[in-house]
């Protein structure tokens, strides 16, 4: 079993800049099978159900939903089992619970049930 753990939510004002973090432990075949799957980051709101807003695989190609694109950036730190999301440019449609989670190849990146792990959320307030 792998838990995921974000961090480095905040309340920033639109403009500014959030780094997000997710962390990876658990089993140690696990933590390694996550060398060659894929992590990816959604957002929810009460309002719009979980959206997918970036993902990339351990080949390093990444993908972003059109709404980020230019201004997050997903990265991998495979040595510390870490993904981060750096978020510039934050607008207030950016205010969401931003959640990690982690799937295999060969699934869509987009649908939540693609997805075996999740983390619990942190959440991104701008105003």
């Amino acid at each position: 079993h792998v838990q995921l753990v974000e961090s480095g939510g905040d309340s920033v004002q639109a403009g500014g800049t959030l780094r997000l973090s997710c962390v990876a432990s658990g089993h140690t075949d696990s933590i390694d099978s996550l060398n060659t799957i894929c992590t990816a980051w959604f957002r929810e709101t009460s309002r719009l159900p979980r959206r997918g807003v970036a993902t990339i695989c351990s080949d390093g190609v990444a993908t972003y939903a059109d709404s980020v694109k230019g201004r997050f950036t997903i990265s991998p730190d495979n040595l510390k089992n870490t993904v981060y999301l750096h978020m510039n440019s934050l607008k207030a449609e950016d205010t969401a619970m931003y959640y990690c989670a982690a799937r295999p190849y060969g699934r869509v990146w987009t649908f939540s049930g693609s997805y075996d792990y999740w983390g619990q959320g942190t959440q991104v307030t701008v105003s």
